[in-house]
C-alpha cells in the first residue's frame, strides 16, 4: 500500500515537472517570435532552454529512478547547461561584431531606440580587465 502511494507521488511530481518544462519551452518559443531584437530573442531562448531542459530532465530522472538511465540524463543536463551558455555568448559576440546594437527604452517615451556600444558607460565591445574598467569609471583614482 505504501509503495503505491510513493509511486503515485513520484508520478505526480514527474508530471508536474514535465508539464512545467514543456510550458517554459512554449513560452521561450513565443518569446523568440515576439521579441524585438536579436539580444532579447537570445535571452528568451537561452532562459527557456536552460529552465525547460532542467525541468524536463528532472521529471525524466524521477521516472527513471536510481538507475544508469538517470545518471545519463544528469550528464546530458550538464552538457546542455554548458553548451547553451557558450552558444548564447558566441551568438551575442557575433551580433556585436556585426554592428548590431541592443534596443533600449527611452524613459517616459515608451519607445525603443538602438543603443550603440560606444554610447554605453563602459563600451560593451571593450574586453578589458576589471581594474581598467574601474579606472575608466573613476579616472582620478579617488574614492567617491
Amino acid at each position: 500500500m505504501a509503495a503505491m502511494v510513493i509511486n503515485g507521488v513520484i508520478d505526480g511530481l514527474s508530471w508536474i515537472l514535465l508539464v512545467a518544462g514543456g510550458f517554459f519551452y512554449l513560452v521561450g518559443a513565443i518569446g523568440l517570435v515576439r521579441m524585438p531584437d536579436v539580444f532579447t530573442r537570445m535571452h528568451a531562448g537561452s532562459l527557456s532552454d536552460t529552465l525547460g531542459a532542467g525541468l524536463l530532465i528532472a521529471g525524466m530522472v524521477l521516472q527513471a529512478g536510481p538507475t544508469l538511465v538517470a545518471a545519463k540524463l544528469i550528464i546530458i543536463l550538464g552538457v546542455l547547461l554548458f553548451t547553451g551558455a557558450v552558444a548564447t555568448h558566441a551568438l551575442a559576440r557575433a551580433a556585436l561584431q556585426d554592428k548590431m546594437h541592443p534596443l533600449v527604452s527611452i524613459p517616459g517615451k515608451g519607445k525603443l531606440i538602438e543603443m550603440a556600444a560606444e554610447d554605453a558607460v563602459v563600451p560593451v565591445t571593450d574586453l578589458v580587465p576589471m581594474a581598467r574598467i574601474k579606472n575608466r569609471l573613476n579616472p582620478g583614482g579617488s574614492k567617491p
